[in-house]
Parts: C-alpha cells; structure tokens; sequence
C-alpha cells in the first residue's frame, strides 16, 4: 500500500468529443490500481463499501470514466436534417475514496500483549515474529499457515496486543481490530499463570467489551478461549474462574503452554475441525454496497440564488452547454426543451424567478422570459 502514500490522485480520460461524419466519440480509458489482496474500497465521505477485493485476480471497477460524445448526425430529425450542435465526450465520475487493507486469515489470535500470542504462531507455522518479554504490543499483524498431522491447512493471524479503550483508538487497537473482521473462528490467548498479576476472567471480561464496541457482528463470532502459560501457573483458581466463564458464554477452553508446546498440536487439531463447519466471513452484505455509475449523475442539477442571481449548475448542465452553439437559434431552441425536460424551469420558477431576471447556466448569462 505504500505506493499511495506517494500517488493519492488518479484520473481516467474523459470521453472524447463527438465530430462531423457521423463520429461518435471514444469513452475514456479505464485504468486499473494494483492493490493487495484484502483491500477494502470505501467512499470517504459516506464510509459505504464501493468494493471488497479479497480473491486472486478480481476486479472491480469502482468509478467509470467519461463517456464519449456524439456528432450532430444523432441529433438530426425529419425537420432538422443538420442540427447546429453535438455532445461533447463526458466527464466521469470523481471520488475520494479510502483504501483499508483487511488481512485474509481464518483464524485470528486475541488478547492482551505479552500473553504468548507470538510464541504460540511461531510454534505452528514458519512465521517469526518478534518475541521478548515486555508489555508493549507488536506494531504489526503476523501471519502463518498451520498444517497439521492430518493434512489440514489454515491460515493463523498473530493480532498484535488489544488494550482497553482500544475501540476508541487507545493505543494500537483500533488499527488492528479490522484485521481480524474476516477470520472465522477466534482464539482467544489468556494468561492464567499470574505471574504479573493479571486477572484472567477480567483480561476475558475487557477485550470482549473492545470487540463489542467495535462490531457487533466481531463480537459474536465463534471463540476458543486458550489458558497459556500453565507450566508456570502459580494459583489453580485463576484457571478454575476462567472456565466458569467460558461454560457461562457456551465457550471451549483449552489449557496449554505455548513454551513448552503442551496442549498446543491437540488445539490445532481441534481448530482445524471446527473450520470445516464454518462458513467464509463476509465484510458486508452484497446488498449493502456502493455502486456509482454515470447514469446516477445523468440528470442531477442544482439552482441557488447568489447576489440576486438564480445560478444553475450540475452534471446535466455541463452536457447540455457541452452539445449546444448558443449563438444559433436552432441551438437554443434544442436548449430551452431540453432544461423544460430536465425540470430546470419548474425549479426555478418553483423559486419565483420572474421576467427579467438574470440566470446564470454555468458560465451562460440569461434573461428570463415567461
């Protein structure tokens, strides 16, 4: 994604202008960004999903370009046989639009940093990520693909540290809590060892209410919750209230040593069964997704009144000035029907233009007439 700390405006060609001998103007050339699997395309304004990209080699388009014009020729008729004007190629639709990469993983490591998420992913697959023993959280997602003694593979996703207030953006949190939106199945790491007095049923208690907060949906998504650390786990009765709390949720628990590797080959096992009953996880419902097309545009128009002016402006004005030879009576006839059809002159009257005032179409001035 770095390439678009350094390129953040892209533009396609606008349609090309329609010509004499019956030419027809060519639509604008699409252009198409390379962006990594996992990207997820929103609108910046509205935050509604244009497009998520999360399968080799798909495609999307996610603002088509202008349109290309059309000659007089088309706009001939049996009483006008060569009309004055043509349409000019269009422009296409602009955007600004927010590019959030969402790790593909099927299962995703949760918890508090320094709970052994790391030593756990680099037990089971071949990634490395970064170990010591500290309380600041890694800065970024590591990912690693298990494959256990059966043959079964899945993708595992170490989450860096979640610390309270971090759906508030406290911290690192916030950043990394979209990256577990697309995993299926959740492992919740806890440390239960106390050896730095941590609470494990409060640890639980804390980062559910994270999830929460930032989605609903997250919240509900299937959970095993892993008691690490049990080689030197100093007071059984912090494992016995943590799994008080997982028959309380209707969740399993499973003690390990993710040092040591004890528990962890059965975990995995067991993880890899449960994938095969659940389904891929969708960002959003299909028919919650943007699309923008030129025809959304094709009649949109504004009228405001500045300094006692009524001024009109919008995507179909522009195409309208674009085709029409003001200077030319037969012009301007093709103009008056068209802003009657387009409700134009409704709207202004609706507004109480009166004869002799000024309208402004763009960079057009006019005097209205009744």
């Amino acid at each position: 994604m770095i390439n678009f700390r350094f390129t953040k405006k892209y533009k396609a060609e606008n349609g090309k202008n329609g010509s004499g001998g019956h030419c027809q103007g060519k639509s604008g050339e699409d252009i198409y960004i390379k962006v990594p699997i996992g990207t997820v395309v929103k609108d910046a304004e509205t935050g509604k999903i244009i497009a998520d990209l999360s399968e080799l080699g798909q495609t999307e388009l996610i603002l088509p370009g202008g349109r290309g014009g059309k000659g007089n020729s088309h706009f001939a008729t049996s009483t006008r046989q060569a009309p004055h004007f043509a349409q000019s190629g269009q422009k296409g639709i602009e955007k600004e639009v927010i590019l959030e990469l969402k790790l593909l993983a099927d299962v995703g490591l949760l918890g508090f940093p320094n709970v052994g998420k790391s030593t756990l992913l680099s037990m089971v697959t071949s990634a490395t990520p970064k170990i010591a023993d500290y309380h600041f959280t890694t800065l970024e997602p590591n990912l690693g693909v298990v494959k256990t003694k059966h043959g079964d593979s899945f993708v595992l996703a170490d989450i860096p540290g979640i610390i309270e207030g971090a759906s508030d953006g406290v911290g690192l949190g916030l950043q990394f809590l979209r990256h577990i939106e697309r995993t299926r199945l959740l492992l919740h790491v806890i440390d239960v060892s106390g050896s730095e007095n941590r609470n494990p049923v409060e640890d639980f208690k804390i980062i559910n209410a994270e999830l929460k907060k930032y989605s609903e949906k997250l919240s509900k998504r299937k959970q095993i919750i892993v008691a690490n650390k049990i080689d030197v786990m100093q007071d059984e009765n912090l494992y016995n209230e943590l799994e008080k709390v997982a028959k309380e949720n209707n969740m399993e628990i499973f003690k390990i040593s993710a040092a040591t590797n004890k528990g962890v080959s059965e975990l995995m096992e067991h993880v890899a069964e449960i994938l095969k009953t659940l389904p891929k996880e969708d960002i959003f419902d299909v028919d919650e997704r943007v699309v923008y097309t030129l025809e959304e545009v094709e009649d949109d128009f504004t009228v405001r009144i500045e300094n006692g002016e009524y001024i009109v402006e919008g995507p179909c004005i522009e195409r309208l000035l674009g085709r029409v030879n003001m200077e030319d009576n037969e012009s301007m006839y093709y103009f008056q029907k068209s802003i009657k059809q387009l409700g134009v002159e409704d709207k202004l009257k609706e507004m109480g233009v009166k004869e002799g005032d000024t309208v402004r179409f763009i960079d057009w001035e006019l005097e209205w007439y009744d």
